[in-house]
């Protein structure tokens, strides 16, 4: 089983990366929110990989984090209806932590926005990863108390999901505004209120 690629970028698209490790290029799979990260041809990099094995597919799906591939892997497993390539386009269009978010807060709306899946889909996926997550990215935001800075307090996928929301309210396509965000974040100065990240990712070219 590949369970990580270190090697050669050769080239890349939308979905899809060649990478040459030890004189063999691998082509892998990989979601929009990976694409984004790659760095130029030539350059050395390493993916998180998942093999897919069956009887009339043998693929590599790559990933920047490990956490990204294991929560692939968990939703291809365990979600009836959810195979490579439906999971492939959820990644695509949410990152990690609003994806979590979305299957905490049960949001059938935001994940039935995602191509290939439906209301029905989205309801399974709830219900049979939530109990799946971490605490901390299931439990819902705690009030901030007085005196006390909201989004220094606020998990980080509670604060993006929030942003992401407020830009789809807007008139954002999900993936647009998920991706606004994720520029705005990366960007941001510690305990940046959400009011202020809104601001800052609608500031960003949808491109």
């Amino acid at each position: 089983m590949i369970t990580s690629l270190h090697g050669t970028l050769l080239e890349s698209g939308l979905f899809r990366a060649v990478i040459e490790a030890a004189g063999v290029g691998y082509e892998v799979h990989i979601p929009i929110t990976t694409t984004e990260k790659l760095p130029p041809p030539g350059a050395t990099l390493r993916l998180h990989t998942l093999q897919i094995i069956r009887e009339n597919e043998h693929s590599l799906y790559g990933f920047a984090t490990t956490e990204e591939r294991d929560f692939f892997r968990l939703l291809i497993e365990k979600v009836s209806g959810i195979g490579p390539k439906t999971a492939l386009n959820i990644f695509s269009r949410l990152s990690m932590p609003t994806l979590k978010d979305a299957i905490a807060r049960g949001n059938v709306r935001l994940l039935s926005e995602c191509p290939g899946i439906g209301k029905k889909t989205a309801e399974r996926l709830i219900i049979e990863l939530r109990d799946k997550l971490t605490p901390a990215a299931s439990r819902p935001a705690a009030h901030a108390a007085p005196l006390t800075d909201p989004a220094r307090d606020a998990p980080q996928p509670t604060l993006s999901a929030d942003a992401t929301a407020a830009l789809v309210t807007l008139g954002f396509k999900p993936a647009d505004a998920d991706k606004a965000v994720r520029l705005a974040l990366e960007k941001a100065p510690p305990g940046i209120t959400l009011e202020k990240l809104i601001r800052a990712a609608l500031g960003n070219p949808q491109t």
